[in-house]
């Protein structure tokens, strides 16, 4: 009986080590030449190879790695989107005024209600990789994702999906939106509030603004951190819709699904008062972004292995659709309601 907790220990470790290493390949390649200038994220190529490994023959003979990975998809996940917090501050939100705010949160939920409504109804997806992939279009790509899926506990595959499928078009829009400049009419500052309020990840966001000029780019930036922030309202009304939602489909003898409350976003949200009220030292500061930036792309490594490809091709190419139809939505009407809203 002793020696449980001890067997435990290495088992966990097992899969730590799995998810340790299928991360440091997935840095590896995003710093490649070539790659690295793309600006694909290393939480990607991470995720890549994750699935890759993962639907080796050989995969099923280390059934013993799923404590680790599960510790991955779970605790790393929730300290790398608190450790996250500490890329933005307050200054930076408001430095925009009250009309940056509005804007995002109109977007987001336009394209959260479009696409649930589309994903549900239309493509006949579950309600998980609807939700999922709505909120990787609507706010941030897939840290947006990730925080979903720990709110609401969805499935592996329908994670790796909606991953795959915002950044899929999000890697579209760096290359379309530079291009689109010239035919708007916006100035550089206005285009680069667009970029903000409408790419998803980050660092696609910087790679669209900063082809577009400085100004842009600072603008962009600014924004996009405010949609970054509108993550933790969305995650505490998902979460008390989701267990509305469940309750209703089980019947007064089944158990209650109990309420999750993302405690991750309130430490998310530590971190940005934290990092505008305090300034670390910078070798500090850009440590601990890079702690969480790994704990992520491990997260993403263990999603990956745990998601088998036949799931993955029951899904067909409804999410695509789906995350096509909210890539027009976004471009097409973010030019539009853009320029009216900030006027």
């Amino acid at each position: 009986m002793a020696l449980s907790p001890i067997i435990g220990e290495c088992l966990m470790w097992q899969g730590l080590i799995l998810c340790a290493g299928l991360t440091l390949g997935g840095f590896t390649l995003a710093h490649l030449p070539g790659i690295r200038e793309s600006g694909i994220s290393p939480l990607v190529f991470s995720l890549l190879l994750g699935l890759v490994v993962g639907n080796l023959p050989a995969s099923g003979r280390i059934p013993e790695a799923s404590r680790g990975l599960q510790f991955a998809t779970r605790w790393l996940l929730r300290s790398g989107i608190v450790l996250f917090g500490l890329s933005l501050t307050l200054q930076q939100i408001l430095g925009l005024g009250p009309k940056v705010i509005v804007l995002d949160t109109l977007i987001i939920a336009t394209v959260l209600v479009t696409g649930y409504w589309l994903g549900t109804r239309i493509f006949k997806l579950d309600a998980e990789t609807a939700l999922l992939t709505s909120a990787g279009s609507a706010i941030c790509g897939a840290a947006a994702v990730l925080a979903t899926e720990t709110t609401i506990r969805s499935k592996p595959a329908a994670t790796s999906m909606a991953v795959a499928t915002v950044v899929l078009f999000g890697s579209l829009a760096m290359l379309v939106y530079p291009l689109l400049y010239p035919l708007t009419g916006m100035d550089e500052g206005l285009f680069g509030i667009y970029i903000g309020a409408t790419v998803h990840e980050v660092a696609q966001v910087v790679a669209a603004g900063d082809a577009v000029g400085p100004h842009a780019l600072a603008n962009a930036v600014i924004v996009k951190l405010v949609r970054v922030m509108l993550l933790i309202p969305f995650l505490l009304i998902v979460g008390q819709w989701w267990l509305r939602r469940n309750t209703q489909e089980v019947d007064d003898s089944a158990a209650r699904p109990a309420l999750v409350i993302p405690w991750f976003a309130f430490g998310f949200l530590a971190m940005v008062v934290f990092n505008s009220v305090i300034a670390l030292p910078t070798p500090l500061h850009d440590g601990l972004i890079m702690v969480g930036q790994i704990a992520l792309a491990m997260a993403m490594a263990a999603l990956g292995f745990e998601t088998r490809l036949e799931k993955l091709r029951v899904l067909g190419m409804k999410p695509f659709l789906l995350a096509l139809t909210l890539f027009v939505l976004l471009l097409i009407g973010g030019a539009l309601i853009t320029p009216w809203m900030m006027r």
